[in-house]
């Protein structure tokens, strides 16, 4: 199992699921799923149009795999357009590529300040220590609204959210 399968630590995801109605896991597994709902590598969430699994005026959460960030930044370009807006969490390098195109099209960067996140680990559930890099939210609003912003929160104000359980997960596979 590689890092593209780290868990989400659940409080990162509460901080967002407060602010953002989340229905859809795009860039999941069964073993590191935030939602009930979800689309897994069997299913594609690239090649699937994701208003299949929600509708405008819904949000996507997507942590994507770090090996490959930029076809998500592109999909979540495409939902925006569709009326679904997307929640991404990514390293924090500004110096790449799929960070210029999400500049680009998404409204919101949210920058992840005093320490790096320790993500789970996908069979043990115990944090992982090695972190190289920040991390910092992206996000597209629904239908583009608003122009670009930056915010900063403190990684121990995400740590502090609450940390629900998860949810009974269900995997998408009605296609």
């Amino acid at each position: 199992m590689n890092r593209d399968h780290y868990r989400t630590p659940r409080p990162v995801f509460q901080y967002m699921a407060a602010r953002y109605p989340l229905v859809v896991d795009v860039a999941a597994s069964v073993i590191n799923t935030q939602l009930p709902i979800f689309i897994d590598e069997r299913h594609n969430a690239l090649a699937t149009p994701w208003t299949w699994f929600a509708m405008p005026g819904e949000y996507a959460w997507c942590n994507p795999p770090y090996s490959n960030i930029g076809p998500w930044v592109d999909a979540a370009n495409e939902a925006r357009a569709e009326g679904i807006g997307t929640v991404m969490l990514v390293m924090l390098d500004q110096s790449t590529g799929w960070f210029k195109k999400a500049k680009a099209t998404c409204q919101e960067v949210v920058v992840v300040t005093g320490g790096r996140l320790s993500f789970l680990h996908p069979e043990t559930g115990e944090p992982a220590r090695g972190n190289n890099k920040g991390s910092m939210f992206l996000v597209w609003h629904l239908f583009g609204r608003g122009a670009m912003q930056t915010s900063y929160v403190e990684r121990d104000a995400l740590m502090a959210c609450n940390d629900a359980p998860l949810l009974p997960v269900k995997a998408v596979s009605s296609f």
